[in-house]
C-alpha cells in the first residue's frame, strides 16, 4: 500500500500533468520530507513487528495494540509518513497536481481511519484502544506524557 501510494500513483499524476516542473534549488528541500517519512515508515514497520507481533499488512494484523514507538507520539504514523513522503516529491518535482494529490489522499485517510479502522480497532481492543485513543491524537504529533 505505502508503495502504491508514494511511488506508483505519484508517478501517473506526475505524468497525467505535464511531469516535472523546475523548481530550482527549492525543490532540494523535498529531500527532506521524503528523507523523514521514509524513516518514519521504517521504524512503524519495526513497531509492528516488535510490538504488534504481526505486520501491517490486512493477511498478518498485529495481535496486540501497537502504541510505543512513534505510536506513542501520534496514533497514525504511517498515515502522516505516505503523506509527508509525497508532499516532499510535490516539492521535488515541482508539482501543483502532486500536491493536489496529497490532499486528497489524506481525506481519502482521514475517512478511511475514521469510518473503518478506529471502529475495527475499538471492536478488537476496547478499552485498551478507548484509552490509548483518548491520549494520543489522531494526526497531529504530540509529545507523550511522561
Amino acid at each position: 500500500m505505502p508503495g502504491l501510494a508514494m511511488l506508483y500513483l505519484p508517478a501517473l499524476v506526475l505524468s497525467s500533468s505535464g511531469g516535472a516542473h523546475d523548481a530550482g534549488a527549492f525543490s532540494l528541500f523535498g529531500l527532506a520530507p521524503i528523507t523523514v517519512g521514509l524513516a518514519t515508515l521504517f521504524w512503524c514497520f519495526a513497531g509492528f513487528i516488535a510490538e504488534g507481533e504481526g505486520t501491517p499488512a490486512p493477511y498478518d494484523p498485529p495481535r496486540r495494540l501497537v502504541s510505543g514507538r512513534l505510536y506513542r507520539w501520534v496514533r497514525n504514523p504511517m498515515y502522516v509518513a505516505v503523506t509527508t513522503v509525497v508532499l516532499g516529491e510535490a516539492l521535488l518535482f515541482g508539482s501543483a497536481a502532486l500536491l493536489a494529490y496529497a490532499v486528497a489522499m489524506w481525506v481519502v485517510f482521514h475517512l478511511f481511519v475514521t469510518l473503518y479502522e478506529e471502529p475495527g480497532l475499538h471492536a478488537r481492543f476496547g478499552p485498551v484502544y478507548d484509552a490509548y485513543r483518548a491520549s494520543v491524537p489522531r494526526w497531529i504529533p504530540r509529545r507523550p506524557a511522561p
